[in-house]
């Protein structure tokens, strides 16, 4: 089952969720970690997981003060991995000309599955026409809740018609996602002695998502009762609150500070779900923002590959 995710990577305890103190000592950011306060310039390659977090990030970044943020550009592809925003045909393909330029100072990508060439040739494209260049890659919470039914992998797996998120415990959602994490994390090590230098960044919104998940098990999620609320499909796309909570993971790793405080950007929600972080919908959608705030940074100061330290 796992070679369809990360090749011979085995599970971790079920009791693994956020990196051990172990695994911190081993795996750790060797790079710059203050507060970043000019604006960045940002190209996002993004699945539909993410489509969201360019604007949301700017939006941030104007409410933080933080002067000239720019969004130089999106790529986004369905369902896809780095490698195949690589192969886009160069007459259609954005990223590479604004790498190229030396235009980008933050580039952001979002591999749901491993291993994925398109994260190396992305790192060395960017380094050699900037070398201050970061790139942070994304740890997307696991469509469906089940490693079998990872339809990008596995196209011949039937997708499930309905997924009740409100099965699992926070013991198997760690469990579900400790193979993925081993990997990214494992993969953005070796890139980055590889390159001699932290020039990869981790943004651990799957570990973000299941400390809401718990949090909402717990009863301590203002408004929220329902894990399925927080997806728009069995496949997991995300409803307002999970955008918010992943563009806050985003905007904590690219400027190094908290989100906490600052106000919720505009999000384009759906009819098919609540958004719960409309007050007219949540009488507590504050306080349920500023949980998602303060999750974030919970998540992002705790993993050693995001450069952020509180």
């Amino acid at each position: 089952m796992l070679k369809l995710i990360v090749g011979s990577l085995v599970f971790l305890s079920p009791f693994v969720f956020l990196l051990s103190d172990a695994r911190a000592q081993t795996v750790t950011s060797t790079g710059p970690t203050s507060p970043i306060t000019e604006g960045q310039r940002v190209f996002a390659c993004t699945h539909s997981f993410y489509p969201y977090v360019p604007n949301f990030v700017r939006d941030l970044a104007a409410s933080a003060n933080i002067a000239h943020h720019q969004v130089i550009g999106v790529s986004m592809i369905g369902g896809s991995r780095v490698i195949q925003h690589w192969d886009v045909p160069d007459d259609k393909n954005k990223v590479k000309p604004a790498l190229t330029a030396g235009m980008v100072d933050v580039l952001t990508l979002a591999p749901l599955t491993l291993p994925d060439d398109g994260i190396e040739k992305f790192v060395q494209l960017g380094l050699d026409h900037n070398p201050n260049i970061r790139v942070l890659v994304a740890e997307s919470w696991i469509p469906f809740d089940d490693l079998n039914a990872h339809y990008w992998v596995a196209p011949k797996i039937p997708i499930p018609q309905k997924v009740d998120r409100n099965l699992e415990t926070a013991e198997g959602l760690a469990k579900l996602n400790a193979p993925y994490i081993e990997g990214m994390e494992g993969l953005v090590t070796s890139l980055n002695q590889k390159f001699g230098k932290q020039v990869l960044y981790v943004v651990p919104a799957c570990q973000a998502v299941t400390l809401l998940r718990t949090k909402i098990m717990q009863g301590e999620a203002p408004g929220l009762k329902d894990q399925n609320e927080l997806f728009l499909d069995p496949t997991g796309h995300p409803t307002p609150v999970i955008m918010a909570l992943a563009g806050y993971c985003h905007f904590a790793v690219i400027y190094r500070r908290s989100p906490v405080g600052l106000p919720l950007p505009k999000l384009s929600g759906s009819s098919q779900v609540p958004n719960f972080l409309d007050s007219a919908v949540n009488p507590d959608a504050d306080k349920l923002n500023n949980l998602l705030q303060q999750l974030a940074w919970q998540a992002v100061t705790s993993d050693p590959l995001s450069g952020v330290r509180q």
